[in-house]
């Protein structure tokens, strides 16, 4: 009795491989081939299985054993593009894309954005989560849940778009929504010359852990928001160093912009 247990959870074992092997496949060119096959392979492996087992008759056993090896390379070989397929179409999904990303290496490409921004004079607010959930932001604007490109923002943040006077927050590689409204400072030692996104950027990390990006529509100028002060006219080294300080992996490394306590 024990020795069917051992073969029916060998069976087992070998039909859930050639599940996951046809999920890969599933769709293409392959699929009927590989059903057909999974299916016929399984009866026969099960019945062989059952009658050896019971005459005991191990040569062909352990014939079948070496069988069971080979096919599985037979499959590999024939099947390979349906299975190329199947890993690229696992690596493409944004499960493994956020278990994976990098924020080390997504800090480059946020301050080519940013800057790109500034040379054109086009007013942005970025937020990027840390620590505190923005979920709440999220939920009020129009989420996204997409790859982090700086052709992304400038499509976000042009003139002419609907979103361009809303905020877009960042959890790692990933923009998750824009249009975000962002609560306005109610420090009444604001200067006045402060305009709507920068309260705004203020107003956010006041309230949260955010490290708030502010680029100015009048004079291009890039502003960070951190714990209630506003960094103004940061370099693009400057931004760098303060984004790896508060987002990154690296060394920590403290910014060169100066700090206006408001």
């Amino acid at each position: 009795m024990q020795e069917y247990a051992i073969y029916a959870i060998e069976v087992l074992l070998i039909y859930l491989g050639l599940f996951v092997v046809y999920r890969f496949v599933r769709g293409s060119t392959g699929d009927s081939a590989l059903r057909g096959v999974a299916i016929t392979f399984s009866v026969i492996l099960i019945v062989v299985y059952l009658v050896a087992g019971g005459l005991h008759l191990y040569r062909i056993e352990k014939l079948l054993s070496s069988v069971v090896g080979y096919f599985f390379f037979g499959v590999i070989v024939v099947f390979a593009p349906e299975l190329r397929r199947g890993l690229t179409r696992i690596g493409q999904n944004p499960i493994f894309n956020r278990l994976l990303a990098s924020r080390e290496n997504i800090i480059p490409k946020i301050v080519a954005a940013v800057f790109r921004l500034s040379r054109g004079k086009t007013g942005a607010l970025l937020a990027v989560e840390r620590g505190v959930g923005l979920r709440n932001y999220v939920e009020r604007a129009v989420e996204l849940d997409a790859n982090f490109s700086p052709e992304l923002l400038d499509t976000i943040f042009y003139p002419g778009s609907a979103l361009h006077d809303g905020a877009v927050i960042m959890r790692g590689s990933r923009v998750l929504a824009a249009g975000c409204l962002f609560p306005l400072t109610e420090n009444p030692d604001v200067s006045k010359r402060l305009g709507t996104r920068h309260r705004a950027g203020l107003g956010l990390s006041e309230e949260t852990d955010a490290l708030v990006i502010v680029v100015s529509e009048e004079t291009g100028q890039v502003s960070v928001a951190q714990r209630g002060e506003l960094m103004q006219d940061l370099s693009r080294d400057q931004l760098e160093r303060l984004l790896r300080e508060n987002i990154g992996e690296g060394e920590s490394m403290s910014a060169e912009g100066k700090a206006v306590q408001v």
